[in-house]
């Protein structure tokens, strides 16, 4: 066997999670790859029913413009409003687009970044800052083309249609298919090219922030183990630095996607009249939930998803 197939095994001598957590991709030989995407839909069920309140108000927040038409004063009085309204559980509306696209999604973040790996990894088993910043872009990328954007989509619109006075979408099935039927399959890719430029730029960000922070706590020895703690909180560093470098991407992604996007003809004239209209502070609305929730869900992630590929490592041969 060659130098180069030698050193290629090491990466995936154990899941490449119980290394760097759960940015970073499962995947590798025999059954690992499965694992990976099972534990990823796994983790995402729970991460987003934990965290999924924050996403709906950052979401209201970002659709809410100035104006006569501005229904709320601020988080929580959003959160305030929800609840009196449509009670509790109108925090989760929305919810089951994004469970139901979890899998998806996992499969085709770890799976490519995985792939993307093969190519990019060096001899001695690493990757350089340039490798782990393509990789993350190629499964950002990937997701949101394949995952991401029509479920984006699906759960803006749902969150939007929640702003009527009289909401049209009864349940998931039927609000896609209301969709659907309106404005054909394209509905539900709208603004595809801002959540490529989010997801792409989001996983590059978190997948260069942790691999960066574990090489720095291996100190050169790829075998030291890494804390589940430690990985939450290099998640948390990981997502908070994703959310300050993409926000205004993520403003003009949900606006593009809401139910008033016919107003705008392109992401960049989309771009343009909120710059124009609402000015550069904009781009930063609902920066704050945001925040809490991509930091939490971040951390958890990687930790949830680690500690799952361990049980998964022990019971499934």
């Amino acid at each position: 066997m060659s130098t180069r197939s030698s050193n290629f095994k090491n990466p995936f001598s154990r899941p490449w999670m119980t290394e760097t957590g759960a940015a970073a991709a499962a995947g590798g030989s025999g059954s690992i790859g499965l694992k990976g995407v099972v534990a990823g839909g796994i983790t995402g069920g729970i991460e987003i029913c934990i965290t999924f309140p924050t996403e709906y108000v950052k979401t209201q927040l970002q659709l809410d413009e100035k104006g006569g038409t501005k229904k709320y004063s601020g988080i929580w009085d959003c959160v305030r409003s929800t609840v009196k309204g449509h009670g509790f559980f109108g925090l989760y509306r929305g919810l089951s687009v994004l469970l139901y696209g979890s899998i998806p999604k996992s499969a085709v973040r770890f799976g490519v970044f995985e792939q993307a790996k093969l190519y990019m990894i060096t001899d001695n088993g690493t990757l350089t800052n340039t490798g782990k910043l393509a990789c993350g872009l190629a499964a950002g990328v990937a997701e949101a083309v394949f995952a991401v954007t029509p479920m984006e989509t699906v759960k803006v619109k749902f969150i939007n249609d929640m702003r009527l006075e009289k909401p049209r979408f009864k349940g998931f099935f039927h609000g896609v298919g209301t969709i659907v039927r309106e404005e054909g399959i394209g509905g539900v890719y709208k603004g595809v090219t801002a959540t490529i430029m989010k997801q792409g730029s989001n996983q590059a960000i978190r997948f260069f922030v942790v691999e960066s922070l574990r090489d720095w706590y291996k100190g050169g020895d790829r075998d030291k183990p890494v804390p589940k703690y430690v990985i939450g909180l290099f998640g948390g560093i990981a997502g908070a630095a994703s959310v300050f470098g993409n926000t205004p991407i993520d403003v003009v992604k949900t606006r593009m996607q809401g139910l008033e996007a016919a107003k705008y003809k392109s992401t960049w004239d989309c771009f343009i009249k909120t710059w124009k209209h609402e000015g550069p502070l904009a781009f930063y609305k609902g920066t704050v939930p945001r925040l809490s929730r991509v930091v939490f869900d971040v951390a958890i992630t990687f930790t949830i998803y680690d500690s799952i590929m361990d049980v998964f490592n022990y019971v499934w041969k």
